[in-house]
C-alpha cells in the first residue's frame, strides 16, 4: 500500500511500512513486523506512525486514541478513560521500535518490558486525543537498556516513566520474517532470507536466492542463476542477473554470485556470465555502485570498492579490492583494475590500470600514487614512500629496466611494492605508464 508522506516529512496512515526522515533522507520502518520482536504485548500494536528517528538516540511516534479501541468497553462504561497499564504498554512499544532500528538491535534481538519507575499519570486521556510519544534512550548495557519516555496532547505532558527494557538474544532469537509488497512479482521457487524487504513492483525470477535483511527497492528485477548475500541494498529500477548483452550468448545457465553489504543505487546494470567467459560474473563485499553503474558479463569484483556514477565495466574485467572508480569512466573488455587503484572521472582505461596509483584521461596517463587513499585506509608511511620512489623509477625508465632496478634495490623491498612488479609482469594486455604531457610530479594534486 502507498504511503502518504507529508510535507513535513511525517508518516501518516495505518500501513505497515512507515517512511520517516532520518538524517535529512526517508527509511521504511514496518511497525506490526518490528513489534513481533517484542516478547508480550496488547493483542494490536498501540503505535500508528514513527514521525521523528534518531537511530540508537530518540524517537518520536502517534497513538491515535478512538473510541472503538476494546478496551474502552469496560474503562469505564459511559466515561472512557485509556488505562495507565495501556499507556505504558504504548511507550514500550515505541522503546522496542527505537531499539529494534538503531545501532543497538542486533539483528536476532528480542525486547521485553523488565521494569518500569517513576511512572506519572497527569491527565486523562480519552477518545479523540492524539497521542505524542516520545522516547529517549538512557543507560544502556549489553542485555539492557533505560529509556526516559512522555506522552503529551498537544504540548501538556499527560504520562511519563523511566523504562527499563531487556533484550533476549541468541538461540531464544526469532529472526524476522521476510517482508514482500503484494504487488511484487516473485516466483514460488525464489528464495527470500529472513528479513529481507522487497518493495512495490520488484520483480524476482525462479532462480534468484537472496540473504537474509536485504532491502529490495521498488520495480527492481532480479532474474536468471543470481544469489545475492545479505545485507545487500538494491534500490529502485536496479537490473540485476539478466542476461548479457554478448551476442555469442546462446541461453546457458550461467550465474552470478554477489557477497554481502554491498549498495546498488538507481539503474545500476549486473550481468550474468557467458559460457565462453567461465559463466561466472562475480562481486564481494561491501561495495558501492552509485546510479547508472553498469558491470558487465563475466567481471570480477572484489570487495570495498567504489564505482561512481555511470562507471562502466567491459566484458571479463577485474577490479581489486578498494579501488576506486569514478563517474562516467570506461574499462576495456579483459581489463584489470589494481588494489587500491583510483581511477579519475571520465577516463578510458585500455590497458591494466595499476594498483596504488591515480589514473586519469582519455587514453589515460598515471597521475602519481594515490596517496590520500592510501593515507585514509592507513597504509604505513614507509610503504607510501617505497611505492612513491617506485612509481617514479617506473614513470621515467624502460619499464623492463625499471622492474629489474626496483627488484635490485633493498630499500624498496616492502609487500606493497612486490605486488606492484608482481602486477606489471603478469599483465596480459599491458599496463597503463603513460605520463602526463606536462612534467609529471607525483603529488600535483594533493
Amino acid at each position: 500500500m502507498a504511503i502518504k508522506i507529508a510535507q513535513s516529512g511525517v508518516a501518516i496512515g495505518t500501513e505497515p511500512a512507515k517512511a520517516v526522515q532520518t538524517a535529512g533522507r526517508y527509511v521504511p520502518i514496518n511497525i506490526p513486523e518490528t513489534l513481533e520482536r517484542l516478547c508480550y504485548r496488547y493483542p494490536s500494536p498501540l503505535v500508528d506512525a514513527v514521525t521523528e528517528h534518531d537511530p540508537g538516540k530518540r524517537m518520536v511516534a502517534v497513538k491515535n486514541v478512538t473510541v472503538n479501541e476494546e478496551f474502552f468497553q469496560g474503562h469505564f462504561p459511559g466515561t472512557p478513560l485509556m488505562p495507565g497499564v495501556l499507556m505504558i504498554e504504548t511507550l514500550a512499544q515505541v522503546a522496542t521500535l527505537l531499539l529494534m532500528h538503531g545501532t543497538e538491535g542486533a539483528s536476532g534481538d528480542r525486547v521485553f518490558l523488565r521494569g518500569v519507575d517513576n511512572a506519572k499519570f497527569r491527565k486523562s486521556v480519552v477518545p479523540g486525543d492524539r497521542l505524542r510519544l516520545e522516547v529517549t534512550l538512557g543507560a544502556r548495557r549489553p542485555r539492557m537498556a533505560r529509556a526516559n519516555a512522555a506522552a503529551y496532547i498537544d504540548d501538556m505532558l499527560v504520562a511519563e516513566a523511566e523504562l527499563v527494557m531487556g533484550l533476549v538474544g541468541g538461540a531464544q532469537s526469532v529472526p524476522p520474517r521476510a517482508l514482500v509488497d503484494p504487488t511484487a512479482v516473485v516466483h514460488p521457487a525464489a528464495r527470500i532470507g529472513l528479513g529481507t524487504r522487497v518493495g512495490p513492483h520488484a520483480v524476482i525470477g525462479e532462480h534468484v536466492r537472496i540473504g537474509r535483511n536485504c532491502r529490495i527497492g521498488a520495480s527492481a528485477v532480479i532474474d536468471g542463476f543470481t544469489t545475492i548475500g545479505d545485507d545487500n541494498e538494491i534500490f529502485p529500477l536496479t537490473s540485476i542477473g539478466l542476461i548479457p548483452q554478448d551476442l555469442k550468448f546462446g541461453g546457458e545457465p550461467t550465474q552470478l554470485r554477489i557477497g554481502h553489504r554491498n549498495v546498488f543505487r538507481e539503474f545500476v546494470t549486473i550481468h550474468r556470465g557467458t559460457g565462453g567467459g567461465g559463466g561466472m560474473t562475480e562481486i564481494g563485499h561491501d561495495n558501492v555502485f552509485m546510479a547508472y553503474a553498469h558491470v558487465a558479463h563475466d567481471c570480477h569484483v572484489g570487495s570495498h570498492t567504489i564505482f561512481g556514477n555511470a562507471a562502466t565495466l567491459g566484458g571479463h574485467v577485474t577490479v581489486e579490492d578498494f579501488a576506486t572508480i569514478s563517474a562516467f569512466s570506461g574499462v576495456h573488455q579483459f581489463c584489470r583494475v589494481g588494489q587500491h587503484a583510483f581511477i579519475g572521472g571520465f577516463s578510458v582505461i585500455t590497458k591494466d590500470a595499476l594498483p596504488f596509483a591515480k589514473t586519469v584521461g582519455n587514453r589515460a596517463r598515471i597521475y602519481g600514487l594515490n596517496t590520500i587513499g592510501l593515507v585514509r585506509r592507513k597504509f604505513a608511511g614507509d610503504s607510501i614512500t617505497k611505492l612513491r620512489r617506485a612509481y617514479r623509477i617506473l614513470l621515467h625508465s624502460n619499464t623492463s629496466r625499471a622492474l629489474a632496478q626496483i627488484e635490485k634495490d633493498p630499500s624498496l623491498s616492502c609487500a606493497e611494492v612486490l605486488y606492484v612488479v608482481n602486477f606489471i609482469r603478469t599483465s596480459r594486455r599491458g599496463v597503463g605508464l603513460r605520463r602526463p604531457s606536462r612534467r609529471f610530479e607525483d603529488d600535483a594534486e594533493e
